[in-house]
């Protein structure tokens, strides 16, 4: 390593500890060791008014919500309620009155609300403190200390990307983490049927849901095994027959000397174009023991019966399997046709000069443009099946139903066991253990296919 690069280093290694929280509490003057303690202090001597206002009634407010209501919010989610809802006898009106008990839904959410507060003062107890070591290095080199103008022009200029990021980072907090937080957590309570609200409370009970998940000496257990591996089944085969059959139907279409070509693309893209539901609705019927197709069958003489499409295990698995082909692959075909359309001919007449063939010209100029472009679209593809709560819920219900599952059927995916149990069951611990299993599965096989992926190994090869 040369000796530039070595100072360079030991300069960022210097800049980094210096930033550190601790030894600006070292280095700092007294007005910033003070914003330690009273936040916006070195703001406000050093005329920094608005900006070091704010900053203490954050601290005010703060301090007054923890003495006022926090700290009974947080012992709250601790406990999730201890005096449950119950009915005592009246003496005066001669009849049992209900007595109001805890809420442990309501602790709960309190509790991650509190906690979202606490976490949003600690980041701006932190950007207080480097303001004020940042105003007093500014001092300490001479410079003037910017004005309220100036930093607002700042913020539309230098750090306008702050300013753009500001509110939609705020609504992903507030609409989508903390809910999220609060799902998560429910996996880690008794949140059942058996513990309603404000009826009855909900406790902790740790990873209790987890173990029995995994354990298949339970019911619940013995369910989430074989759900899990028919989702996987269903996500590799609808995913890959998908692709292949739309990159087929793709190439016929695109093969020189088909006319009509977009005739036929426009056929394919109007199936795109009806709700999903609406197909889904209509081939259910079509394949149920009156449906069209039985009706047909036994017409021709084919069957003397109706065939069990949707109530037979087997059967019904297939038919799931058979109807995404129609659901899926027109949207690999367009894919894949502006694929097909953007290859430089100038590969295949090469290749055609060399004496390949048509099947080696595909092998090795189209497939691996066509996986390159597609290798995210078909991980994308594959999480979407793990998933697909659609197809499944709208076709067959996850039926056919059996006794040896925990309110499962053989066509449930996980997606559509987590519905079941949380809209006909309301079993929400055990829901949300479900919901945090597919996301673990969804992110490892994500980052783990992509990271192996043309799309990213060999982005050069293809600029």
């Amino acid at each position: 390593m040369s000796e530039v690069a070595i100072e360079k280093t030991k300069n960022q290694k210097t800049k980094k500890q210096s930033t550190n929280i601790f030894s600006i509490f070292a280095k700092g003057d007294a007005l910033t060791k003070l914003s330690f303690l009273i936040m916006g202090s070195a703001n406000i001597a050093r005329k920094q008014f608005l900006k070091g206002i704010i900053y203490l009634i954050t601290e005010i407010a703060f301090i007054y919500y923890m003495v006022v209501t926090g700290v009974d919010k947080l012992i709250g989610f601790t406990t999730l309620g201890t005096q449950a809802q119950s009915q005592v006898y009246d003496e005066v009106i001669k009849i049992n009155r209900t007595v109001p008990g805890d809420n442990s839904m309501l602790f709960l959410i309190y509790g991650v609300a509190t906690l979202a507060i606490i976490v949003v003062f600690l980041l701006l107890y932190v950007s207080n403190i480097y303001s004020a070591y940042k105003l007093q290095k500014l001092i300490e080199a001479g410079k003037p200390v910017p004005t309220l103008k100036q930093e607002i022009k700042e913020l539309f200029d230098k750090r306008f990307h702050v300013t753009l990021m500001t509110l939609p980072v705020i609504g992903i907090m507030v609409f989508t983490v903390l809910p999220l937080c609060y799902m998560i957590l429910i996996a880690f309570t008794n949140y059942d049927m058996d513990h309603q609200p404000p009826g009855q409370l909900f406790t902790w009970v740790g990873l209790a849901n987890f173990g029995e998940m995994l354990n298949q000496g339970s019911k619940f257990g013995a369910t989430f095994g074989p759900v899990l591996g028919w989702t996987l089944v269903w996500a590799v085969v609808a995913t890959f027959s998908n692709y292949f059959f739309g990159i087929v139907l793709a190439l016929m279409i695109n093969k020189k000397g088909i006319k009509l070509k977009k005739m036929w693309r426009t056929i394919f893209v109007i199936t795109m174009a009806i709700p999903q539901f609406i197909s889904l609705l209509i081939m259910r019927q079509m394949l149920n023991d009156y449906g069209v197709i039985n009706v047909a069958l036994q017409n021709l003489g084919l069957t003397s019966k109706a065939v069990p499409f949707l109530t037979d295990p087997t059967l019904a698995r297939i038919s799931v399997l058979t109807v995404n082909l129609w659901v899926g692959i027109p949207y690999t075909m367009l894919v894949t046709t502006g694929i097909l359309m953007n290859i430089p001919n100038d590969l295949y007449e090469a290749a055609e000069i060399d004496g390949a063939s048509k099947l080696k010209a595909f092998t090795k100029i189209t497939m691996p443009y066509v996986i390159f472009v597609t290798a995210p679209y078909l991980i994308t593809q594959f999480i979407g099946n793990i998933n697909n709560f659609n197809l499944i819920y709208f076709l067959t219900k996850g039926e056919p139903m059996t006794t040896d599952y925990y309110f499962a059927g053989k066509t449930d995916l996980l997606v559509t066991w987590l519905y079941r149990l949380t809209a006909d069951r309301k079993d929400y611990s055990r829901a949300s253990t479900i919901g945090i299993a597919v996301f673990v599965i969804s992110a490892i096989f994500a980052l783990i296919a992509f990271r192996f992926t043309s799309s990213n190994k060999q982005e050069e090869d293809f600029q």
